[in-house]
């Protein structure tokens, strides 16, 4: 079937040939187009036969699974063709593609994979990154790669971003892209604020304000709700009351028979309510709708440290987000939307959500880049840098999984990043696969990636959950969370190509396969128990008094609280100690022990931090003596140094010339930079270093002042002097600010007698905020400006100080008087 484009009755055919025009000159553009417009459906239809694309595929990103499916549908259908023609599309365990597809819409890593299998993408003249406002970490590695392939290997192959909200200056600067703009269609939208609601009851309050709405509006209603559960339960309320309305929830985990029914009009002619997640928000076109009713609330995914993966977890939506649903209400006419919050609450939101990048865990994006041969993320472009820190720690993760050897891929970790999971359950299945304990595996990895399926009084042993999991196969027990698990594990079993296994478990089996996850996470007994434990990372964390697990003796921990002090253990299993040989790793280890008055030398059998024998070590060299120096003083926040103020006047002098004059490269001097890069600037300093007293000794201004330029240093006492000279010939310190703020000079007032003019500093820039002491040194004026001081002021303070001090001069003309010292 030839499709027509202009016959299309959607706002973004109105911008198809200034597209087709953009792209024809540049290889990256900005689409810029609201909710509704039809960005997601006609552009990539309008595009897939431009003469550029020489018969290669677009590749179209969708950051929700429901999404992807409902778009390479709906595009199918104005094609005439089924799903998996020339439209299909593919997600984590499913796809729909054929040889003829030339449109594929992708979603979560799959791009990435594909950049991966082939850095020129060869086959793809197009990538299409959709809602790019949701910023998600996919979406912003695949985009860092896609510039990649684009700028040292195809040229020709053309990105365009597309979304309703975005910072269109800062993205166009970033990207040097031309930005294309479609106006759409929508109308007004009346909004009333409905007061604050208590997150613990949203399917409470909110079906109570959906009946007094159904009562008041007219039209078809969206309710915006967090999850599936609060959905489950709103539409159960809903339907004991609202007889003659159809409720249809609309979530990513419902058969796709459901989800169109949410989608299209009512076959019967019923008005209908659909109970939505955030997937409504932009992606998906609802018919009919006139009015929403928003929570206020979404669920996304977070990093969780307790369990070292991704969880799901309820938050407040930010602005953009309140404005797009907002916006559902009025695609086809005048509309209203409801907000379950006050005019108070939306003032304070966040405009834009962050970039999930900057919270996540990036051990998947790390491992990512060392397939494509990249060890430092920061070779790359990024809208939003990943944190050193996170990248750090995930580098550290990833070669205690042996995925990385000296920041390269491993053949291992290629096999681990072929597995569409976490590398640490993706390392546990490949393991377990040697072990012969793949079944048990699928199991594990299933429980850890979904909620916990019993309360916490059951205990911390996950061995109850995988016992409870396989009663729920046999039918034996009825648990919503346990289906959900099935349905991973039973994705992970064809995955490996492994049959169900519902026999009895063995717990030491379990906590060997949890080891391989959680190496850092291995557990040993403190002495004398208490039912506390170390980890090999380090950590103490304690199990409850009671429960069954508190007196073992090895623990492989899944899940707990990273407090400070004493974290909390929630799920664990025990471990035979037999199964840690090939894990124990004989260690040198030294160590700057304050309290005991210096350096602790052994040699240690251990997992980690948990030693298992020790030995003292008579001899190491110089480079590790420094370099447990450099650890305690960075770990202890540098109280071992003498932070007098003396270096604190040297910081806040190059911190005011580092505002001040921000083109001249002034370093960061702030102490907490400094303590991060001490191996910098202090480790010369320190092959002398025996007790904590020696540290004290070290004169860290002129161990800092060499740390500059010989330029630097000369050009600061210019511009920065530490003291200037008053007219007596006293030299007065400046007191200087750390946050470049107007530096102080605190000088007794007969000193200056005859300065005419407000000193200043940085080549005259800077004028000084002059404090004027009385002759004891209390002050008694301050002013930035000395002339009008003398004009004004300083008759007023003459007289009090002539009462004070009798006998010290006071002159009529202070401009022509001698200063005096005395």
């Amino acid at each position: 079937m030839k499709l027509d484009i202009a016959k299309i009755d959607l706002p973004v055919v109105e911008i198809v040939e200034e597209v087709r025009g953009a792209l024809g000159e540049e290889n990256t553009i900005i689409v810029n187009a609201p909710a509704g417009a039809g960005k997601s459906t006609v552009l990539p239809l309008a595009l897939m036969k431009e003469e550029w694309l020489e018969g290669r595929k677009i590749i179209m990103l969708e950051p929700r699974r429901l999404a992807a499916k409902t778009i390479a549908m709906r595009m199918a259908d104005l094609l005439g063709e089924k799903v998996g023609e020339s439209v299909g599309y593919r997600i984590r365990f499913d796809n729909c593609v054929s040889e003829k597809t030339k449109i594929e819409v992708v979603t979560e890593g799959i791009l990435t994979r594909m950049l991966q299998s082939d850095n020129a993408i060869e086959n793809v003249g197009m990538v299409i990154f959709d809602e790019f406002h949701e910023r998600s970490l996919f979406a912003d590695v695949a985009l860092a790669l896609s510039r990649e392939s684009q700028q040292v290997l195809r040229p020709d192959l053309r990105i365009m971003i597309m979304s309703a909200t975005l910072n269109l200056p800062q993205l166009s600067s970033l990207l040097k892209a031309k930005v294309v703009q479609s106006q759409g269609r929508q109308f007004p939208v009346e909004i009333k604020y409905e007061g604050e609601s208590d997150v613990r009851m949203l399917p409470e309050l909110t079906a109570r304000l959906v009946k007094k709405v159904m009562a008041k509006e007219e039209g078809d209603v969206l309710v915006f709700l967090p999850g599936e559960g609060e959905i489950r339960k709103c539409e159960a309320i809903l339907r004991k009351t609202l007889n003659e309305i159809a409720v249809h929830p609309l979530y990513g985990q419902l058969p796709p028979s459901r989800q169109f029914a949410a989608i299209m009009p009512d076959k019967n002619g019923k008005r209908k309510v659909v109970l939505a997640t955030s997937i409504a928000e932009t992606s998906l076109t609802i018919e009919g709708i006139k009015v929403v009713v928003d929570c206020g609330f979404s669920r996304t995914m977070r990093f969780d440290p307790s369990s070292a993966l991704s969880r799901l977890e309820t938050i407040e939506i930010t602005r953009d987000a309140a404005d797009q649903r907002a916006g559902r209400a009025g695609r086809l006419a005048p509309g209203v939307c409801y907000r379950m919050w006050t005019k108070a609450t939306q003032s304070r939101l966040k405009e834009h959500r962050t970039p999930e990048i900057q919270e996540a865990d990036l051990a998947s994006l790390v491992l990512d880049l060392a397939v494509w041969g990249i060890s430092k993320p920061d070779s790359l472009i990024w809208l939003t840098p990943p944190p050193s820190g996170s990248v750090a720690q995930a580098s550290d993760l990833l070669h205690q999984l042996e995925a990385l050897e000296d920041g390269k891929i491993t053949d291992l970790g290629k096999e681990i990043d072929k597995l569409p999971c976490h590398p640490r359950i993706a390392h546990m299945l490949l393991m377990a696969q040697e072990e012969g304990l793949a079944e048990l595996a699928t199991d594990i990895a299933a429980v850890m990636e979904e909620r916990d399926p019993l309360e916490r009084e059951s205990g911390i042993d996950v061995n109850l959950r995988i016992e409870a999991l396989r009663k729920s196969r046999k039918g034996l027990v009825s648990n919503k969370v346990l289906s959900r698990i099935e349905k991973v594990a039973n994705q992970y079993r064809k995955m490996l190509g492994v049959k169900v296994d519902n026999g009895p478990v063995d717990p030491f089996e379990t906590g060997l396969l949890l080891v391989y996850a959680y190496p850092e996470r291995i557990a040993h007994a403190k002495p004398g128990n208490n039912a506390q434990f170390r980890m090999a990372n380090g950590a103490v964390a304690a199990a409850g008094h009671k429960d069954d697990l508190a007196h073992e003796e090895w623990l492989a921990v899944a899940q707990v609280s990273m407090r400070e002090g004493l974290g909390k253990i929630f799920m664990a299993s025990p471990l035979n100690p037999r199964d840690l040989a090939p894990m124990v790793k004989e260690k040198e280890m030294v160590e700057w022990d304050t309290k005991k008055g210096g350096f602790k030398a052994e040699r240690n059998l251990c997992i980690g931090h948990i030693i298992l024998q020790s030995k003292p070590l008579h001899q190491c060299d110089e480079g590790q003596k420094v370099a447990a120096i450099l650890k305690a003083i960075e770990k202890e926040g540098g109280w071992l140094l003498d932070w007098n103020k003396e270096v604190t006047q040297w910081q806040n002098r190059v911190l005011s010339l580092r505002k001040w004059n921000p083109e001249e490269g002034w370093p960061d001097v702030s102490k907490a930079t400094l303590l991060g890069d001490a191996k910098e600037w202090l480790a010369p300093y320190l092959s002398q270093v025996k007790r904590p007293e020696d540290l004290k000794k070290i004169k860290l201004k002129e161990v800092l002042q060499h740390h500059l330029s010989y330029e630097k240093q000369q050009v600061l006492d210019e511009l920065a002097p530490d003291r200037i000279q008053v007219p007596t010939g006293s030299k007065i310190v400046i007191q200087y600010h750390a946050n470049g703020d107007v530096p102080v000079l605190s000088v007794r007032l007969q000193e200056i007698f005859g300065w005419q003019e407000t000193p200043a500093v940085n080549k005259g820039k800077v004028s000084l905020l002059m404090h004027l002491l009385s002759p004891g040194f209390k002050p008694v004026q301050i002013t930035g400006d000395l002339r009008s001081f003398w004009d004004n002021a300083y008759f007023e303070v003459k007289k009090e100080l002539k009462a004070r001090y009798p006998r010290h001069k006071w002159p009529d003309d202070p401009l022509v008087a001698e200063p005096n010292r005395k």
